[in-house]
């Protein structure tokens, strides 16, 4: 972390590629059309379009939606269903910025006579593509994939040379850096972390709502904290050159190379892996604080991620549209931004 003359916090938000260079240029998300996200649950779910229409104390939803984060659909379903926010489930965040394919679940005991007149008021806000009855209520990160279709515009750049890259890309994977959206406008979440009180992460939180907007907030600039943490072991290891390979000391199962998420204890890796983290991590005492009083158990996130199924093609010069799959918890935006200089047009329709 440095300072500006100002002495207000400036974070590193931008992290080394895995080429050292970006060799093109776009224009991401000119429109909501060019980014289109769908979320697959698995087999269960997608039987759903068939007829399969289950059972189970929770009627679950696939709506589309666009221009509507996925927490503000949530309590526009609870209030919907005359429930409460928390019974609405979810397995992952959606861009607002996008079209967005993606299931809510809706605890609705003994209520199967009703859904019929509910989903047509849901049906008269978003499209309903499908539904079900299931057993339980949807969590974060149970889904198997999330799909994308993009369209990048005004791409500049050598096409021989963006489509080396991209078949690079294929095969290798890139660094499995968060999105800077984790990190809030300019870093102003890790600022925030820098002022929290880590005993405070510790106390259970009250009532049946969990809680509370502050409480809430203080777990998502810890977390923010906690993966800024991960992207500065992994830009290490990048400028290394050793991001893709497993090295002596990593608590890996299953042979992949894995980057710590900083907790009680620190990490879980030993030896030159556990010097090299804790060494990282040693130079922001800011936020290694957080940590020595907090239970949070150390975990471990992938240092590669790997669009599954990529493809591509040129629909015009400068105009270029890729499809790929991506597991739970993994940036799009990360797998573009390694090879291309974004700019998410989105943002400026944000500060109109």
């Amino acid at each position: 972390m440095t300072q500006s003359k100002e002495g207000k916090a400036r974070w590193r938000l931008d992290w080394p590629t895995s080429s050292g260079i970006r060799p093109a240029s776009a224009l991401l998300k000119a429109s909501p059309e060019d980014f289109r996200v769908t979320e697959y649950l698995g087999p269960e779910f997608e039987g759903a379009q068939a007829g399969d229409k289950g059972a189970g104390e929770h009627l679950c939803v696939r709506l589309e939606k666009t221009g509507d984060n996925t927490e503000y659909v949530a309590s526009e379903l609870a209030i919907l269903a005359d429930t409460k926010t928390f019974e609405v489930g979810f397995c992952g965040l959606k861009d607002r910025h996008a079209v967005t394919v993606q299931w809510f679940s809706l605890y609705r005991p003994g209520m199967e006579s009703e859904d019929a007149e509910l989903l047509s008021a849901i049906a008269r806000r978003w499209p309903v593509l499908a539904h079900r009855r299931h057993a339980r209520k949807l969590r974060r990160g149970e889904h198997e994939h999330n799909g994308f279709e993009l369209v990048l515009r005004e791409v500049s750049g050598d096409r021989s040379q963006i489509d080396a890259a991209l078949n690079l890309l294929a095969e290798r994977g890139a660094p499995n850096y968060f999105g800077p959206q984790r990190f809030g406008l300019a870093g102003g979440n890790l600022d925030k972390a820098v002022t929290l009180d880590p005993t405070r992460l510790n106390r259970k939180r009250g009532g049946r709502r969990g809680g509370g907007g502050r409480a809430s907030k203080n777990v998502l600039y810890f977390s923010a904290a906690r993966s800024w943490l991960f992207n500065e072991v992994l830009a290490e290891r990048v400028s290394a050159g050793n991001w893709f390979a497993q090295l002596p000391g990593e608590p890996s199962e299953n042979g992949e190379s894995t980057g710590p998420l900083w907790g009680d204890g620190g990490t879980q890796a030993t030896g030159e892996q556990e010097k090299l983290e804790r060494s990282v991590i040693a130079r922001h005492p800011e936020f290694e604080r957080l940590f020595s009083s907090t239970r949070m158990k150390p975990e471990r996130r992938a240092l590669v991620t790997q669009p599954i199924q990529l493809r591509w093609d040129w629909v015009e010069d400068n105009t270029l549209r890729l499809h790929f799959l991506l597991p739970p918890g993994q940036y799009a935006t990360t797998v573009l931004g390694d090879l291309f200089e974004l700019q998410d047009m989105s943002l400026s329709r944000d500060n109109k």
